[in-house]
This record gives structure tokens, C-alpha cells and sequence, in this order.
């Protein structure tokens, strides 16, 4: 089902959510980590950095940066890969679905709220 909104509509109702987090006391991600959080979340399949550097088009030191921070914060974890220890995997935690499930819920809300 595809939505349509004018470019004014898509984004007032970014600039909401946006909002309403900075009014919160929720983690203040960029966003490179909010994208690379929303990956590892809604593609369930295994994320190693490589793999992640490669689909976002930027280096392996550059996630590795955002990682640090997010890991920080509980969103995410990682670990080396028992099949191959070169790789590091990154894992999803309970802190970090939650936000991204209550993320999902503060665009849902705001989307029902935009003027028609």
C-alpha cells in the first residue's frame, strides 16, 4: 500500500517525529545512525560491518564509528563471527528494537495527523 504525500506533507510530518524525539529523553542519533540502526532492524538477515559499509556506501571506519556510539547507547552489539573470526557481527538488542518500534509508532501518529 503506497502512500502519498506532497514533499511539504513528507516533510512536516519528518520534522514531527524529529520533534518529538529531541523532546524526549531518547537517544539523539544522526542520520547515518538512525539508517544503519533501521538496516540492522528491518533487514533480520546477519550485518557484519563490511556488509553494512558496503549497502550504505561509506567506509568501514565510518560504521565502525556509528557503532561505537550505538553501542553506547544499547542499541546495538557485536561480536566476532565463530564461522569467521575476520568478520564482526552486529547484533540487535532488546533497547534497540524497542526504540525502533517506538519509532515506528511516533510516525505512524504523526502520519495520522497530517492535514489531508
Amino acid at each position: 500500500m503506497a502512500v502519498q504525500l506532497r514533499p511539504a506533507q513528507a516533510l512536516r510530518l519528518w520534522e514531527a517525529v524529529l520533534l518529538e524525539m529531541v523532546r524526549t529523553a531518547e537517544p539523539d542519533l544522526s542520520a547515518r545512525q538512525m539508517t544503519i540502526l533501521l538496516t540492522l532492524y528491518l533487514e533480520t538477515h546477519a550485518h557484519t560491518v563490511r556488509g553494512l559499509a558496503e549497502r550504505l556506501g561509506v567506509t568501514k571506519p565510518v560504521i565502525t564509528r556509528a557503532l561505537d556510539s550505538m553501542g553506547r547507547m544499547g542499541l546495538v552489539t557485536r561480536k566476532r563471527d565463530p564461522a569467521d573470526r575476520r568478520n564482526v557481527l552486529i547484533q540487535r538488542t532488546v533497547e534497540g528494537a524497542l526504540f525502533v518500534e517506538r519509532l515506528g509508532d511516533r510516525v505512524a501518529k504523526k502520519a495520522a495527523e497530517l492535514p489531508h
